[in-house]
């Protein structure tokens, strides 16, 4: 349906971070634009982005940025997400395919049906990669090859915007996967938001002066703890109802392993561990890092 090389003329990737900067470096490497501009609010990320090559031009103004784009990225922390779609709307965007890369959908689908002109296509995307590094210098042209990227179409989502986004994402080398945005909001909680908020949690609880002790498997389990506390705040609060039932599953299960040890129950202590165990090893080899 679509030609391999420029998809799209002009790209415009608002907010380019680590992830806004790793799309554009992809988009520019397998072809699939003329032009791709960055918008932000800093000049020195605006900068290295452009320095690294993920960007042509640089805008501090979003709506000399937007002016001409035929897809727009929504890379931002889901706030800005929201405010962008808002401004958007109060521009009468038009003419134009935007998508973004929320880790909540419900919100930002919800927010982007309410306030767009019917001519602005959007299409809910989320791809599941991540890292805890923060900022252009750590980009990384390869990011979304062999990734999973969750598109959340609705039943008011333009159908060939959305066969074009899907194909974006193919050609960036991710394998795209269809879910309402309740879908991916309920999985999210548990298999992206609820890892990470644990792993906050961990850190907080284990007092300063162990900390010179840290064990290879404490680093492992809390790496994502060095995570931006303001991207987390965001998703957790945009995704509240359904990370609040993930929260709760897992004091259950902690609540389980307190009994188990504090009776002295080994065997049921070990059968908790061993199912743990059995999921964790069915997981190997799967793709995905949000």
């Amino acid at each position: 349906m679509f030609n391999r090389k420029q998809l799209f003329r002009r790209v415009a990737i608002v907010g380019v971070g680590f992830m806004g900067a790793s799309l554009g470096l992809a988009i520019k490497k397998n072809g699939l634009a003329k032009e791709v501009v960055g918008i932000g609010r800093q000049e020195t990320s605006l900068k290295e982005a452009k320095n690294i090559g993920a960007i042509d031009e640089s805008f501090l103004d979003i709506k000399k940025g937007l002016h001409g784009s035929d897809l727009i990225v929504l890379a931002t922390p889901i706030q800005a997400i929201l405010d962008t779609l808002e401004f958007l709307g109060k521009e009468h965007q038009r003419g134009c395919i935007i998508t973004d890369l929320g880790s909540t959908k419900t919100v930002i689908v919800d927010r982007a049906e309410k306030v767009l002109h019917h001519s602005a296509l959007f299409v809910g995307s989320h791809p599941l990669i991540g890292s805890e590094k923060k900022g252009p210098t750590y980009a990384d042209a390869t990011l979304y090859e062999n990734a999973s990227c969750i598109m959340t179409p609705t039943d008011k989502t333009n159908r060939l915007a959305k066969e074009k986004i899907k194909h974006f994402w193919a050609q960036l080398g991710a394998r795209v996967k269809m879910m309402t945005p309740q879908e991916h909001d309920e999985a999210l909680s548990f298999i992206s938001h609820l890892p990470h908020l644990t792993a906050f949690a961990l850190m907080k609880a284990i007092p300063d002066p162990f900390l010179e002790y840290a064990t290879q498997g404490l680093r492992d389990t809390t790496r994502i703890a060095a995570s931006d506390p303001q991207i987390w705040s965001d998703i957790a609060l945009s995704n509240h109802k359904n990370i609040l039932k993930s929260i709760d599953e897992t004091v259950k299960i902690l609540s389980t392993i307190r009994k188990a040890i504090v009776s002295r129950d080994g065997q049921s202590l070990e059968e908790i561990l061993k199912s743990a165990k059995i999921k964790r090893e069915s997981i190997e080899g799967q793709h995905g890092n949000a």
